[in-house]
């Protein structure tokens, strides 16, 4: 276990050059607070962010969010959705942007019927980023996963000395396409029974000039 004066001289020599991208997250921990959550797939109280230890990425647990269409389901529950308003604590002279999004959960989906998951995320007053979409297609009975990814150059960061919030979009729907509604039902999910399923932000790095 690292001193108190160990972890001092590891911390001071940690350098990034001002402006540059860097995987190296600061050494101090950040913290994450939801500040608003809206969206039918995110009830008050299912959803819930971690970061993780390394400050290399942060995650976000869905309880309760499913799309489906079928026997069962109401004439609304083909689409849910869920808008998260963040607010990231970084450590004093450094900022952040999103290099890479994981996006993880279940899907059962008879033949003839297809899922589509889409996702994008943007600082509190600045443009948006490309919405990225994603189609499954029955008959599918397992896990899916989709990742985007955003090029060094590209990744937009958060303005240095400024109070932005972090804004997530996402959004998951089933067709039915020509399965049989009747005696079939479809769903896909972003959520876990077991908690075990989440998605995933990765920080990209910069210290504040």
């Amino acid at each position: 276990m690292l001193t108190a004066v160990a972890a001092a001289l590891l911390a001071s020599s940690i350098v990034i050059p001002p402006g540059a991208p860097n995987t190296t997250p600061p050494p101090d921990h950040l913290t994450i607070e939801i500040v608003t959550v809206n969206g039918s797939g995110c009830p008050a109280g299912t959803a819930a962010v971690a970061v993780s230890e390394d400050n290399k990425a942060f995650t976000v647990t869905y309880s309760d969010y499913l799309a489906q269409v079928g026997v069962g389901a109401l004439p609304t529950d083909f689409r849910k959705n869920c808008q998260l308003n963040l607010r990231v604590n970084v450590p004093q002279g450094f900022t952040y942007g999103i290099a890479q999004a994981d996006y993880r959960g279940f899907a059962h989906l008879e033949r003839g019927a297809y899922a589509v998951q889409k996702a994008n995320y943007y600082f509190q007053g600045m443009s948006q980023n490309d919405a990225a979409t994603h189609r499954y297609n029955g008959p599918h009975s397992d896990g899916w996963q989709a990742t985007d990814t955003t090029e060094l150059t590209a990744i937009v960061y958060h303005p240095c000395g400024e109070q932005r919030n972090f804004n997530i979009n996402t959004e998951l729907r089933v067709y039915p396409g020509t399965s049989d509604t009747a005696t079939t039902t479809s769903f896909v999910s972003m959520d876990s029974t077991d908690g075990a399923i989440d998605t995933t932000y990765r920080f990209s790095w910069k210290t504040c000039p």
